[in-house]
């Protein structure tokens, strides 16, 4: 998968091509796996006329919080 950025600051989205011939249930298990493994949620799905879905998974941005400076 290629990350790309978003944006929107709250959000990384990664684009899924999912190719033609795959069934329902495939995908289903493929996007569970991306869900529990990355913390991805499905976020948008387009089907084509061939039957390729293009899907975009979407997780919530990580801010690493830094400590401010001690005084």
């Amino acid at each position: 998968m290629h990350r790309v950025k978003s944006l929107r600051a709250d959000y990384d989205y990664v684009p899924v091509r999912i190719p033609p011939g795959t069934d329902r249930a495939s995908a289903a298990v493929l996007l569970s796996i991306q869900a529990d493994t990355g913390g991805w949620e499905l976020a948008r799905v387009l089907l084509h006329a061939d039957g390729t879905r293009k899907v975009t998974l979407r997780r919530r941005r990580v801010h690493a919080h830094l400590p401010g400076p001690v005084l």
